[in-house]
């Protein structure tokens, strides 16, 4: 059984104009000790998704469909329930850490908050452990750090405060949204290292949420590419660089800056996402797609096996035409 096993699950806001369907049937199972990256253009329904199955959606948003955590279903939960899980068991690193973390609390009272209550160790205990795992994350002097405020914190020492706090219960699962955004590209390489080590010192499965495709490469070992609220591709990170078989997929690629290519202009996606209170009738991509047919417009691809169960699409095109569009069109 995987430890994580999501099937159909769609999630709704409800606004004064039009019910908004930002997450449409999204299926995928994530194994002990795997990393999943989940990429796509801000709106595709990456973070709703996994905010769902933590049950913190926004209070006019619904979600609906199964996530099965060790047999559990994590959709609908009652509160109680949910609470013994989530910080424990399951945890998340939030994508701006100036925002996730109390202003008004010092980092050592919002770190052993969290044990005192999955743990139930005393105060004293709890900052011991607290500090051991600042030191974890690579913190300097950690015992003095964490009698400060988060405001006294760069913006990388506040990222890995909140690897910290997510991995102090030692969780089964750690969703990560955006954990490098905003951070240069020297903190981004430390807190990616940082996410491979702490995964293979302590066996956490991870959900990386993101839109850098860098990122994947350099972490996960599975892709979900998300648009629309749908998934489009779906498979191992290998075979999505070196075989992408979806036009958007193939769409993100082109626009990826690359090292071995000299000169010569990156290719952007045209147009905008399409709005989710008023979804098109067909392919979300279509009116963005320079190989969409009038099939495209009027019927939703389904989300179908290309190889095997580990390698899905929903494209109506045949998947040796865009592979060969993508080798024609490709830096390489």
């Amino acid at each position: 059984m995987p430890l994580l096993e999501v099937r159909d699950l769609q999630v709704e806001f409800a606004t004064h104009d039009a019910t908004v369907r930002a997450v449409n049937g999204v299926n995928f199972t994530l194994e002990d000790g795997e990393t999943l990256g989940i990429v796509g253009e801000s709106g595709s329904g990456k973070s709703q998704s996994v905010l769902a199955m933590l049950g913190l959606l926004a209070s006019n948003g619904r979600a609906s469909g199964t996530a099965l955590y060790r047999g559990e279903n994590l959709i609908g939960m009652p509160h109680k329930a949910m609470n013994r899980i989530r910080g424990n068991r399951l945890s998340m690193i939030f994508q701006d850490p100036m925002s996730s973390l109390n202003p008004y609390l010092t980092i050592e009272r919002q770190m052993t908050e969290v044990l005192e209550l999955h743990k139930n160790v005393t105060r004293r205990e709890a900052k011991k452990r607290a500090i051991s795992m600042l030191e974890a994350v690579r913190i300097p002097e950690a015992a003095h750090r964490i009698g400060q405020y988060p405001h006294e914190l760069s913006g990388g020492m506040r990222q890995r405060v909140m690897i910290a706090m997510a991995l102090l219960c030692e969780p089964e699962v750690l969703f990560a949204d955006e954990p490098t955004t905003a951070l240069d590209v020297t903190v981004q390489a430390q807190i990616l290292q940082l996410l491979r080590n702490l995964q293979h010192d302590f066996g956490t499965s991870i959900v990386l949420i993101t839109h850098d495709l860098g990122v994947v490469a350099g972490l996960c070992e599975k892709v979900m590419v998300m648009y629309g609220g749908r998934v489009m591709e779906q498979c191992d990170a290998a075979t999505l660089f070196a075989k992408p078989s979806h036009p958007y997929t193939i769409g993100l690629l082109r626009a990826l800056p690359r090292l071995d290519h000299d000169g010569g202009e990156l290719t952007g996606i045209p147009g905008n996402p399409p709005n989710m209170a008023h979804p098109p009738a067909g392919c979300p991509f279509h009116e963005r797609c320079a190989d969409a047919s009038d099939q495209c417009a009027h019927e939703a691809p389904a989300l179908q096996a290309v190889h095997g169960t580990h390698w899905l699409r929903a494209c109506h095109r045949p998947v040796e035409a865009m592979k060969t569009r993508y080798q024609e069109t490709s830096h390489v």
